[in-house]
Order: structure tokens, then sequence, then C-alpha cells
């Protein structure tokens, strides 16, 4: 194992997750797919095995003593419902008391995963209590089931509660934050977020994603909020193939200059690693020091306006092979180790063609600069 020193200083970095997480069933599905005559029953793509190996890896790694470690606890009705109806927590917990099914639009859940779901909602919560009152500089939620796509009213693509939307409307009610940034660069459209804030100045709304993945039809570019939430979300659906140069250059034009510009009081990242370029699911191309970079740049602009605070909240992925070094990657960023594990495939996937800007990704980021800051 490879470590290679650096400079950077050294953070108070949590880290929540619990065994339990892992328990989240999503049942002999096969993909994303409910098996039938048609369908051989298989594995979820949404399944413990990429969040356990990145735990894993950090367990392995000279990182895991520099993390302040939390056992989270689950989260009361009172919680939820700052973003969820009490309709929703009924509904899921008739699907789960009748041993577990579709809750859903392509979300399968076990008898436990109402339960699990509330254990990942607390440790966001229990993240945000950490760094909202000073023991941590930031923190990172790996957790399941995921969130980014759970309406008010609805679960959705594998996410039962709405996660980080929680997490933010947490850090406004309970510890009087002002202005938070959501910033999603998971590769699916970060829809139940942008939903829930749609309308709502007070939060900030960026979803760096593969355009017209999932769901089908979400997150244009112009869809920019509505009503006092007017130029409050940013939508950028990045070409398929897109790699280091067009989120870098993504990066640079668009999600840095609004966080600037809103001046957040506290950024929750929507850390999902399918934009990776060995997911199953996604066709874009990142590599680990990729997410490395984009977490460096998010940590010099909330030491600039939020006091360093970033709470990191982790959703999709699924590749068990890769994710582990993206996942660490970030961990270390926001850690400030001194030591760095070397990712055996960092070099070989920034030597695939297409990583450079291009044209069509150049224009397309052009065209979201034009329509969000009106050029």
């Amino acid at each position: 194992m490879q470590f290679h020193a650096d400079t950077t200083c050294a953070h108070r970095t949590g880290f929540v997750t619990a065994e339990l997480y892992y328990w989240h069933d999503t049942l002999n599905w096969c993909g994303f797919l409910e098996p039938g005559l048609e369908m051989q029953p298989g594995l979820h793509f949404e399944h413990p095995e990429t969040k356990r190996r990145l735990q894993n890896l950090v367990e392995a790694t000279e990182l895991a003593p520099k993390l302040a470690s939390h056992r989270p606890r689950p989260a009361g009705d009172e919680i939820l419902r700052l973003v969820h109806p009490q309709s929703h927590i009924d509904h899921l917990a008739k699907i789960c008391a009748a041993g577990g099914g579709d809750a859903g639009e392509l979300t399968p859940v076990g008898p436990a995963s109402l339960e699990i779901a509330r254990l990942a909602v607390g440790g966001v919560t229990a993240a945000v209590d950490e760094v909202m009152t000073g023991d941590w500089d930031n923190g990172y939620v790996l957790c399941r089931p995921p969130g980014h796509h759970a309406l008010p009213d609805k679960a959705m693509g594998s996410c039962l509660f709405a996660n980080a939307a929680i997490g933010a409307k947490y850090a406004q009610e309970r510890h009087g934050i002002g202005r938070v940034a959501v910033v999603d660069w998971d590769v699916h459209h970060g829809n139940g977020t942008e939903a829930i804030f749609y309308d709502d100045p007070s939060v900030l709304t960026i979803s760096l994603h593969q355009d017209n993945l999932f769901p089908l039809h979400s997150g244009p570019m112009e869809a920019l909020g509505a009503g006092a939430g007017l130029g409050h979300n940013l939508n950028i659906p990045l070409p398929p193939g897109t790699g280091t140069g067009g989120y870098k250059h993504a990066f640079e034009e668009l999600v840095l200059p609004a966080l600037d510009a809103f001046a957040p009081e506290l950024i929750v990242v929507a850390s999902g690693f399918d934009s990776c370029a060995m997911d199953p699911l996604g066709m874009q191309m990142l590599k680990s020091s990729d997410y490395a970079w984009m977490m460096g740049q998010l940590m010099e602009l909330a030491a600039r306006h939020a006091g360093g605070r970033i709470i990191v909240t982790h959703e999709g992925g699924y590749s068990p092979q890769y994710v582990p070094y993206c996942g660490l990657a970030v961990l270390e960023t926001l850690a400030g180790t001194s030591q760095r594990l070397t990712d055996p495939y960092d070099e070989i996937i920034a030597a695939f063609g297409g990583q450079s800007l291009s044209h069509d990704q150049q224009l397309r980021i052009a065209q979201v600069k034009e329509m969000f800051f009106g050029g």
C-alpha cells in the first residue's frame, strides 16, 4: 500500500457510518428493475458492497485514526417532517411492516429499511450538530439508503428520505443558519433536493449531472427556481462522456461563481461517485483525483464564506472496485491528511480518450452560464 506526503493542513473531520446502513435490503432485483418471467432475479445496483468496501479501505489505511468517528441515532418523525409529510412516513412504515416491496418509483425496501433510513437521516443531522458546534470542521456521512431523489411525498430512485435536504433544513431550524448551498455531483439529477427548495431563496441548489439520465426529462438548465427562489437553482446537464476537463471547466465557470455570489454559511455536498469512469449506470469519466480537486475547491470557498463548514452525505456510485478510492480521496481532502493513498486506477483513467474539455462540453457550459448568470 503506497502513500505519498503532502503539505496540507489537518482538519477535524468526522466520519459517520454504521453497520446497519449495510443491512438495508434492496431485495432480489435485476439491476434497477423488478425481476419477473422476462428478467432473472439478481443483485440490485444499490447494494451494500460499494459503501462497505469504502469503509473497509478507510480502516485499512492510515486515515482511520485521523477521523472522529460517530455512531448515529435514528431520526424521529419531527426531524423527518422538516421535509416529508407524516403520510409519507406512514406509507413507508406500511410497506416495511408488510415485509418490504417497492416503496415508490424504483425503490425496493426490506422489513428494516424504514428504521435504517431514519438512521441515515440521523447520521446527517449528527454531522450537522458536530460541525455547527465547532467540534468538527467538516464531516462525511457514509450512509444508506441514499436521499437526493426522494420527493417530499414519494420515495424514488432508491431514496426514501431526502438526507441532504433534511440536513440543510435542520441546520437552519436547529442552528439558525441563514444560507445553505447544496452541491450535488452525483451522475443523476438531484431532483428531490431541487423540488424541496425550488421556491426557497435561502438554499442554493446546484446539480452537475449527465444530461437526461435519471429521472428522464429532469434537470434542464432552464429550471432556475420559482417565486422567491428564482435564480437559486443551478442545473448543469453535462454531455455523456464528460471527464476531467469538462467538470473542472463547469466548476470554474459555474459552480464556484454561483457559490461566491450566494455566500453560503454551510455547504452540503450530495456526493455520488457514479460520475466516475468505471460506474455501470453513468457514462462520465471522473477519477478519484477529480473528486479530490472538486472538494478542495469547495473547501477553499467554505473557508471564505462558511467558516469551513461542509457536510458530505454519500449518494450513488455502483462500482465496488472504484467507489472506495473516490470516497477515500474526498475524505483525505476533507481531513487534510499528510499521507495519501495512491489510487492504482487514477493514471489509467486519466489516459482515457476524451478527458480534455471538448467543444460540445464547452458549449453546454456556456449555455448554462448565459441562462443562469445572464451572459
